[in-house]
């Protein structure tokens, strides 16, 4: 990089106030901002320049050269022309925190200009019950937005991950093109190779068994989600996750959301954006209550995963709260604790109530979201999931406890 390159970066990094020390470099002309890269100061001096008030308020002046109180929509439109994808997402959240937009989000005009993100979409939970009706569609819109990112990013392997795990064992007489088992047909017709035509003719085709599933055979899959105030951005994932799993008829899938109360929200499934609303962020924590409700539920042990999404911050009872996951392990349940993840895809958990319950036996997982898809695979075919700890780790997918 070009040393005038190098002095224009770091005058937009340092801000209006550095402006005098660079123009006497250079001749007077090394550090010249272009029109473009103005506009990026005045972006984000609005909220960094420490003489500006913040670049929002009353008599607060805006960055650079341009105009005083700048519209917060209009700014919001120039960062996401200036900045690329993840930077606006940076400032968006310092804009928050230092200028005191969070009263402002519910406008339905500025919700229209702002960059979907986690971060915002969490804050918007903690605050939905003070959404006004006038902006209650365009906050559903946002969330929707959010949610279609998502799904893009987990569905179609999710999808694969419960039908390469579920009923994939048996093969049918009845034949189904959607059903055909391509592995297993082209294996065992190898040997019909016909190097003229350059194809496989099988002697005979093999499909999976498609017959439709009984209540007994289907596998359960509860999520019991720890909806404190830390858990935003993994209870986002898990609802998108439940209502993903709610739509497939070869199993079944229950929600369970807790504080110190537990609410069941397995009836909100079929719309991730309602499925989100109903989660209430914030309040205590108490574990050992919702994993009694959940236990209820458990008919056929064998063909139940139970996934307790939590920081582990146990505020009710904790000897109770192991002693009833040990309890539903031995009963020949699949136990799962995935931990809680924030700022895109920390963990942040209790370390010691983890490494106690990863001490019976139960994996703890602090799981990349992209990853859900292979572990719920994983889960359902009954494979060993601490034999997978190294892989997870050596490609930063996962790290057990």
């Amino acid at each position: 990089m070009e040393t005038k390159e190098r002095m224009k970066r770091w005058r937009l990094i340092l801000g209006e106030e550095s402006q005098s020390q660079f123009e006497t470099m250079d001749g007077g002309g090394g550090a010249l901002l272009t029109e473009e890269q103005w506009m990026m100061d005045q972006a984000l001096a609005a909220i960094y320049n420490k003489s500006s008030a913040g670049g929002f308020g009353p008599g607060g002046r805006g960055a650079g050269k341009g105009p005083s109180n700048p519209q917060i929509t209009r700014w919001l439109g120039d960062v996401r022309t200036l900045f690329d994808k993840e930077l606006v997402k940076i400032v968006q959240a310092d804009a928050m925190e230092r200028c005191g937009l969070k009263q402002l989000i519910f406008e339905p005009e500025l919700l229209e200009q702002m960059e979907p993100d986690m971060n915002l979409a969490t804050t918007i939970l903690l605050l939905k019950d003070q959404v006004p009706k006038r902006s209650k569609e365009s906050v559903r819109e946002f969330m929707a937005k959010i949610v279609e990112e998502i799904n893009k990013l987990l569905e179609s392997d999710i999808r694969r991950a419960v039908t390469a795990a579920v009923n994939r064992r048996q093969h049918s007489p009845i034949p189904s093109a959607a059903a055909l088992d391509f592995p297993t047909t082209i294996r065992r017709g190898i040997k019909n190779y016909n190097p003229e035509l350059k194809k496989i003719i099988p002697e005979h085709y093999y499909f999976f068994d498609r017959t439709t599933l009984t209540a007994a055979s289907k596998y359960t899959v509860i999520l019991d989600v720890d909806q404190s105030g830390s858990m935003g951005e993994s209870v986002i994932y898990s609802s998108i996750m439940s209502c993903i799993l709610a739509s497939m008829a070869a199993i079944r899938t229950r929600i369970v959301a807790f504080d110190t109360q537990v609410v069941d929200l397995t009836e909100k499934c079929e719309d991730p954006v309602d499925l989100l609303f109903g989660f209430q962020l914030g309040g205590g924590t108490d574990i050992n209550k919702s994993i009694a409700y959940c236990q209820q539920f458990i008919e056929n042990p064998k063909k139940t995963l139970f996934f307790l999404i939590s920081d582990l911050m146990e505020g009710g009872n904790r000897a109770g709260l192991l002693r009833r996951l040990e309890e539903m392990k031995e009963s020949g349940a699949t136990v799962v604790c995935l931990l809680a993840i924030a700022d895109g895809g920390k963990p942040y958990y209790d370390a010691q109530m983890a490494q106690r319950i990863a001490g019976v036996g139960i994996p703890c997982f602090a799981c990349n979201p992209q990853k859900l898809p292979q572990l719920l695979e994983r889960t359902l075919k009954g494979q060993d999931l601490m034999a997978f700890q190294g892989e997870f780790e050596e490609k930063g997918g996962f790290k057990n406890i």
